[in-house]
């Protein structure tokens, strides 16, 4: 089992470079041809207004991974640590639920799109480039759902500290 997520680490890390690496590419070309050029590619725009769409989904996936989310901590610096705990299983109940509400929806709304199919860029289909989100927002569901079984049995691992 540790294989198969360490692979699936491997694979969001891989991916997020990838997407990024090509953005950057993909801008700098861009640059490239109007300036120089007098021309660009049509297509690079909705590819970087897509990009972003999955450099955003997949850094959230990454940081869920690592309980590493933006969250408003000033509680557990006032509370005992025995309603730190219940704090802590509160907000990854409903973390995990509205994540897995938002992955819920947006399968419909991706199943709508690939029913009636427009083009995203560069003939790739639209729902293909928005697929990211429901998979990205049920695997965050998925894994605050662990946090959550974990906090109720007491064997969550420590939250990570800020980093300087």
């Amino acid at each position: 089992m540790r294989r198969v997520i360490r692979w699936m680490h491997f694979f969001e890390d891989g991916l997020i470079v990838a997407v990024l690496l090509f953005m950057v590419l993909m801008g700098v070309l861009q640059i490239i041809l109007r300036n120089f050029f007098g021309t660009s590619l049509v297509w690079i725009e909705p590819f970087l207004q897509n990009a972003v769409l999955w450099i955003g989904l997949l850094g959230a996936m990454i940081a869920s991974r690592r309980d590493e989310h933006i969250r408003i901590d000033i509680a557990s610096h006032y509370l005992p640590a025995s309603v730190q705990r219940w704090l802590a299983v509160l907000v990854d109940f409903f973390t995990s639920g509205i994540c897995a509400l938002v992955a819920w929806h947006s399968f419909f709304f991706v199943l709508g799109e690939r029913e009636f199919p427009t083009s995203g860029f560069a003939g790739v289909p639209s729902w293909v480039l928005q697929a990211i989100i429901p998979l990205g927002f049920a695997m965050i569901a998925g894994r605050y759902a662990i946090l959550l079984v974990l906090d109720l049995l007491n064997r969550r691992p420590p939250m990570q500290e800020p980093h300087a």
